[in-house]
């Protein structure tokens, strides 16, 4: 095809594009694939359902230092009062 502004494309060209871009999966189509992949995760209760119900990592990511991503914000914890 040439390039062309899509107003200016002829009939014939727009039915080879809707051909052409119907044989991939657009975004709409991959975001609910991976939604019914991870919800059947879920469902099943296995170790990566788990860790996407928990907002954790799921590939052996450490989590004890980095993955701040997923956690979200660090949340200050009180100490404790010093007594004398």
């Amino acid at each position: 095809m040439e390039n062309k502004i899509t107003k200016d494309l002829s009939e014939d060209e727009l039915i080879q594009l809707r051909d052409e871009v119907s044989k991939y999966m657009i975004e709409g189509d991959l975001k609910r694939f991976s939604r019914l992949a991870i919800e059947r995760l879920t469902e099943i209760r296995c170790y990566r359902g788990i860790r996407h119900q928990m907002g954790l990592p799921c590939r052996d990511q450490r989590t004890k230092n980095n993955c701040r991503t997923l956690k979200g914000k660090k949340v200050a914890v009180a100490g404790k009062k010093k007594t004398k």
